[in-house]
């Protein structure tokens, strides 16, 4: 069995599951709520790609395609090391992943730096391997950057944040910065879902704090 205090605990590579070669599912072709594709393996030219895990998915999809700029998100899984694991693998919390949104924007309309502020702001950065009472490694807050620039940017605004919050009595930030690996989509129910159920569920634990110098 594996258990919940384990579930806090990163996997050890040798012992993930296998996963497998390829995806056990397809993908719609549209997003629900965006003019634009699902899958953005190729990314049209002047759009760039962010990626974040900040808790339960469903949630964190849903705030960022809202913003304006944004051209299309998903949700996958990150950071781990089983190929092509299916969401109850992820939550064994035997593959590694954390659950993870994909966001393709318009950096001419939303800068980088915004999305990561909003990513500080909507969820609690300081909780580990949980947000709120979803406990595990696929609940770890972490930032996978695609560019030196981008990995520049998060590192400065983190600090920024963690003092911020230290400030007000917070602990350490425990983000996991890192660069992007192989991005793993999720099943197609889980993407845009609270499109699709409005009063799903949403953690978006946080700690009220607005990041420094926003509204």
């Amino acid at each position: 069995m594996f258990t919940s205090r384990r579930k806090t605990e990163m996997v050890d590579p040798a012992e993930a599951l296998p996963g497998r070669p390829q995806p056990g599912f397809t993908l719609p072709e549209k997003h629900a709520v965006l003019d634009a594709p699902i899958v953005t393996d190729d990314v049209p030219d002047g759009l760039e790609v962010a990626e974040f895990g900040l808790g339960c998915f469903w949630g964190a999809e849903e705030i960022y395609w809202q913003l304006p700029g944004v051209w299309s998100t998903s949700v996958g899984y990150s950071g781990g090391v089983t190929p092509n694991p299916s969401y109850e693998e992820v939550c064994s919390g035997r593959t590694g992943h954390t659950e993870a949104v994909r966001i393709v924007f318009d950096p001419d309309r939303v800068s980088y730096a915004d999305l990561v502020k909003k990513f500080f702001e909507v969820h609690d950065p300081t909780q580990g391997m949980r947000q709120g009472n979803d406990v595990g490694t696929q609940y770890r807050s972490a930032i996978y950057y695609h560019s030196p620039e981008q990995e520049q940017t998060a590192r400065e605004l983190t600090k920024i944040y963690g003092d911020e919050i230290a400030r007000r009595g917070y602990g350490e930030i425990t983000t996991e910065i890192a660069p992007a690996g192989e991005y793993y989509y999720a099943e197609a129910h889980h993407q845009q879902y609270l499109h699709k159920n409005p009063y799903g569920y949403r953690c978006h634990a946080n700690t009220g704090i607005p990041f420094p110098g926003t509204s």
